[in-house]
């Protein structure tokens, strides 16, 4: 499906949701005196429902929100509308006061929660309606070509991607990297074309649709006998560069009169950035301290008639891997007989809650990648390296999708750097809100033993390698 038509579908739904949830707002707040309303003061509304199309097709253009632009993720999704609608609302009112247009605080209420509610159930139905169709026939068959990490990272993007209606049916992956270990005599050219047509017929006979290469460097000439063959069959052909260290980019394809050309820019992190990112900070992480210092103190006083000591120090690395010492609870996170009160503290993640003396003393900061110890950081490769471009955070992008201490610093990175390549104060406060409901469907099994909850982190974990099956071994082999 193009994406550009289906955000441009959504778009035109919320805009006429717009218009029935204004009157709906109307019938909730007047309800039977509704007949009695002048025709004027229903008028008076119209300048608001027109502010409200304006402004939403600004904001939903400028922040992407058709709810599938970096995969689908209902927590994330919901955020975003949460925010935005908040936003629109907030602009309403400035507006409304900016020109001495009044309207009903009620009915403004009652509109902001049916706009939200609209554009929620709206986006679910459309997620609904795309895996119906995928899962009767209606998404294209599709096989990846090559192995390592590009591949693996494909295959999930395209499954949490349900807008672009792709089904990965099989993976070729040669064991040398290549389809043919021989030599560059003519022979071997000839055996490669010959594997290259068998592979082709196979793929046709599994009724496969589109082929994604992404094979690493010395597989060229495989590759252009399979592209040539596959596209002759009327099979799409797509390509993915193994660039691993660039994956922090933003890219961008140019057509030179035939010759594709990848242009590969870094986002840079404005100095702006920087300072709104630090005023956030200090702002919300003093708001939260003096939230959660009332709460922070009878459960420290109770750890320490329990251990002796309340709180922890560990030693951690931060921004461009200069250590400092981070501040917790003292509880053992990986301790299997944990009493219930610490299981609590531990599932709803109280335990980093002193952590917010870290973020004002600007060690840390209240969204970015999590810190790691040095024994981690010193077998980072320079691909997981550049996630200590940044200050580390109490939550960011990977702890919301389910992933922990105890998963892998690579798995980690993905999302980390996925956070750097779009790093801005929305993100920061979509992240900030995701981490509550995150929190939120945690604590709901607390209860539960530690080595039921790694499962559980396991089973939920969208970066836990897919199941699938291999069309071919050794294609060019036979």
């Amino acid at each position: 499906m193009n994406q550009r038509k289906l955000s441009s579908g959504i778009l035109i739904g919320d805009l006429l949701w717009s218009t029935l949830a204004m009157a709906g707002a109307l019938i909730l707040r007047y309800g039977a005196k509704l007949g009695h309303i002048e025709v004027g003061s229903a008028l008076a509304l119209l300048p608001f429902l027109v502010a409200t199309w304006i402004c939403w097709s600004f904001l939903f253009r400028l922040l992407f929100l058709d709810g599938f632009r970096e995969g689908w993720r209902f927590s994330a999704m919901v955020s975003q509308l949460l925010l935005s609608v908040g936003g629109l609302m907030s602009i309403l009112l400035f507006c409304g006061y900016l020109f001495r247009t009044y309207v009903s605080g009620p009915t403004l209420v009652h509109f902001g929660w049916l706009l939200f509610a609209g554009f929620v159930l709206s986006r679910v139905a459309v997620y609904g309606f795309l895996r119906a169709r995928s899962g009767h026939g209606g998404a294209s068959r599709v096989v990846l070509v090559g192995r390592g990490r590009v591949v693996r990272e494909l295959q999930r993007k395209i499954q949490r991607h349900p807008e672009l209606l792709c089904q990965v049916v099989g993976i070729l992956a040669p064991d040398d990297g290549t389809f043919d270990s021989g030599s560059s005599s003519e022979s071997a050219v000839n055996a490669v074309t010959t594997g290259a047509l068998g592979v082709v017929e196979l793929l046709c006979e599994e009724r496969v649709d589109q082929l994604i290469l992404a094979l690493q460097e010395g597989a060229a000439r495989d590759l252009v006998s399979l592209a040539g063959l596959c596209r002759d069959r009327g099979i799409r052909v797509s390509l993915v560069p193994q660039l691993d260290e660039l994956y922090l980019s933003r890219s961008h394809l140019v057509d030179l009169g035939g010759l594709p050309v990848l242009q590969l820019a870094r986002p840079g992190l404005t100095v702006a950035a920087l300072v709104s990112k630090r005023v956030v900070d200090l702002f919300l992480g003093t708001l939260l301290a003096v939230i959660g210092i009332p709460l922070l103190l009878p459960v420290a006083a109770v750890l320490h008639k329990m251990k002796g000591k309340a709180f922890r120090w560990e030693s951690r690395c931060g921004f461009q891997g200069k250590p400092f010492r981070m501040l917790r609870l003292n509880i053992d996170r990986t301790a299997p007989n944990l009493s219930w009160f610490e299981r609590f503290l531990r599932a709803a993640s109280l335990t980093e809650l002193p952590q917010l003396w870290n973020v004002l003393r600007g060690d840390m900061s209240l969204v970015g990648p999590r810190p790691e110890s040095p024994e981690r950081v010193c077998r980072y490769s320079d691909w997981q390296q550049q996630r200590l471009k940044v200050k580390p955070g109490m939550t960011g992008l990977a702890q919301v999708q389910g992933l922990r201490e105890q998963h892998s610093s690579e798995d980690k990175a993905r999302f980390d750097l996925q956070y750097l390549l779009n790093l801005s104060l929305w993100t920061d406060l979509s992240l900030l809100v995701q981490t509550i409901w995150t929190l939120a469907m945690r604590s709901l099994i607390w209860r539960r033993s530690p080595a039921d909850m790694e499962l559980m982190g396991k089973a939920s974990d969208p970066m836990e390698p897919l199941v699938y099956r291999e069309i071919l071994e050794n294609a060019y082999r036979s």
